[in-house]
């Protein structure tokens, strides 16, 4: 069983809210490994931590200390590559294009869907079979 964990993909989660984290972790908890960040400092610190290992980051946006978009645009500043997909409630295109200006992926609107959340890891982390 520990062989099957450490193959597992690693994906860094970015929210303050327990409920929303308990349905991340609930929908792609199985499939994936999950490390979770309550603001935006802990995901930076997380991020350096497994630096090279982790596969997607989920960035909420709207969360203590640091917000979402300042963490993922200093991820980007120290030369992150990988996907950030940043989480919010608010649907309105400039919100999308505030996100994406500081350097997200794509954005999934909350209440995110099981089917949403899937489809997007999927698009990361290719060879889950749900």
């Amino acid at each position: 069983m520990e062989t099957e964990q450490t193959c597992r993909p690693l994906i860094l989660v970015a929210e303050d809210d327990d409920s929303n984290f308990k349905l991340i972790k609930a929908v792609i908890g199985k499939k994936c490994e999950i490390l979770w960040a309550r603001n935006g400092e802990e995901i930076l610190q997380l991020y350096r931590e497994h630096k090279g290992k982790a596969a997607v980051i989920l960035m909420d946006i709207m969360m203590p200390v640091m917000d979402g978009l300042e963490a993922t645009r200093i991820l980007r500043e120290e030369g992150a590559t990988l996907p950030i997909v940043a989480q919010t409630a608010y649907a309105f295109a400039s919100d999308r294009e505030k996100a994406m200006a500081n350097g997200a992926t794509e954005v999934l609107v909350k209440p995110i869907t099981v089917q949403a959340l899937r489809g997007c890891v999927s698009r990361y982390v290719p060879d889950l079979v749900w």
